[in-house]
Order: C-alpha cells, then structure tokens, then sequence
C-alpha cells in the first residue's frame, strides 16, 4: 500500500485497540485527529474512522464519511459497541447510509478489529482483481461461476474458448498464483481461462474469452432471497444469524430485502453460519 493506514480519532484507546490489529497484516498505520482529515487524506488512502469521537454526531459522521468516498478513498467505520441497541444519539438512522457507502467495512466496536483489518488488507491488493478465489460448475447447465479475489462473483457462460467442446467438466485447478486455471474436460482436453479475461469481461459485458457469450453479474434480489429460504430452512432467525456472524441484524435484512449486495467477504461468514457452502447461496434452486 503505498499510503498508511489513517486511524481518525482523539481516543488513545481506540488506537491502542486497532493499531496491533492493523499491524498484524502488515498495514502500515498513521493517527489523525478529526480537524485534521482534509489535509491527510489523499486518493488512495484508506481511512479508519473512529465514530466514538465527541466531535461526531449524526451528520458530522455522515459528512466526514462522505468527504472521504468523495475523494476515492476506501473508508471503513468503527461504531461504540452496542450502539444500535441505544438510538440515543440517532446513529441507528443513518446505518443504512453507512453500509452502503463503506460496504463490508461497518465494526462495532474493538471485536471486529481483527476481521476489518484483514478485509482492509485484501482491499490493499491493488492485483486481487487479476485472480482466482474459487472456480467451479455453475449449478445451471452450460456455465461456470468465476469468484475473483475482489469479491465479484461471474457467471461464464460456455465454451470458454477455443478448445471448450462443451464436454463435461472433470476437474478444475488454480494455476501458483491463482491468475489462470485450466478445466480438465471429459473429452481429454484442456482449457486454460485468464482471470484477466473475466474482469475485462465483467467491465464490459462482452464474453470473457471469445466474444460471443455473455458473463452475467450475479443478481441482489435473488441472492437475498436464496440467502432467506436458506436461513429459514436452517431455522434461523435473522437476530441468532446476526449473534452468530457478528453482522447487524437490519445489515441482515437488507441484504435478504435485495437492497444490499454482500461482499465475497460477508457472504462467506453469512453461508457459513448458517451451515452451506457459499457456492450453495449462490445457487438458483
């Protein structure tokens, strides 16, 4: 990262609570005071704002948090614990604005320090959308569902290039650094696919390999609704999965609404609670 890490707070406390956790994944980190953002922040930069601050109230929060996304900054916020319960100070009203503009990046409190930390040094890889986290058989015929490091989740719709017969897949392995993988046909033969080719493709809208057949971006509303009947199935309530993932509970009803679209990230820990693969959510059953 070529900027460090800015941790917004008058609270040696707070520093004291995220600076090892930040350390930890090797994120450089810096303490700023409130008054003093709009001369450190730059583009790039990655900003943690502690919203314990005195200074902060409900619009001042939300005006430091939207000074910083103005800027093309990736900003993440750090609630008291146990805020959303109080709605005393109104910051409840505002936490729907909040995910949406640091999406993934909402804590409560220091118990989330570890977890921010390691989604803010995924962030930091400015090469994560050049790879492979996962490559499988979509669950619909024909295609093949492409999960990047940075979190996009494609479906590619075969043939995925020139030596793609169409035959059925026997196994797929990530290449050492995860920038291609090559699918193992029935047929015995082999089809290398470029990481490279599926962003560009998810840019686009074009094939990702040969131009003819589209990628398809995996829909909200439907993703919310698979997340819903899975949870239900499971006998969860929205309040024990949110206990269980540490995400808040209206955090969680957006996303089953289809008015929030999930990192890879959260996604995971919300399959894994509730016991399914993430792949399983992201089935159309």
């Amino acid at each position: 990262m070529s900027h460090p890490v800015l941790l917004l707070t008058d609270r040696p406390a707070f520093e004291d609570a995220w600076k090892p956790a930040l350390d930890r994944v090797e994120l450089n980190t810096r303490v700023v005071a409130p008054d003093g953002l709009t001369d450190a922040v730059r583009a790039g930069s990655t900003v943690v704002i502690d919203g314990g601050c005195d200074i902060f109230d409900v619009d001042e929060l939300l005006a430091t948090v939207g000074f910083v996304k103005a800027l093309q900054a990736t900003c993440a916020v750090v609630l008291p614990d146990g805020e959303s319960e109080q709605g005393d100070d109104g910051i409840p009203e505002i936490e729907d604005v909040l995910d949406d503009l640091c999406p993934g990046l909402i804590a409560y409190g220091s118990n989330g320090a570890n977890r921010l930390a390691q989604s803010l040094a995924r962030r930091a890889d400015r090469g994560r959308g050049q790879r492979f986290e996962y490559l499988t058989v979509s669950p619909r015929p024909n295609e093949l569902l492409a999960i990047l490091a940075d979190g996009r989740a494609l479906l590619l719709t075969r043939p995925v290039g020139d030596e793609d017969d169409g035959s059925e897949v026997s196994s797929i392995s990530l290449g050492s650094d995860a920038s291609t993988a090559t699918l193992t046909l029935s047929s015995g033969k082999e089809v290398t696919v470029k990481a490279s080719s599926v962003t560009q493709a998810g840019r686009s809208g074009a094939s990702p390999i040969n131009g003819t057949n589209g990628s398809t971006t995996i829909d909200g509303a439907r993703l919310g609704q698979r997340l819903r009947e899975l949870r239900v199935a499971a006998g969860l309530t929205q309040a024990e999965l949110a206990r269980r993932t540490g995400i808040h509970r209206p955090n969680i009803a957006r996303v089953e609404a289809g008015r929030h679209t999930p990192s890879l990230e959260t996604l995971a820990r919300l399959a894994s609670a509730i016991g399914v693969p993430t792949t399983h959510v992201l089935a159309e059953e």
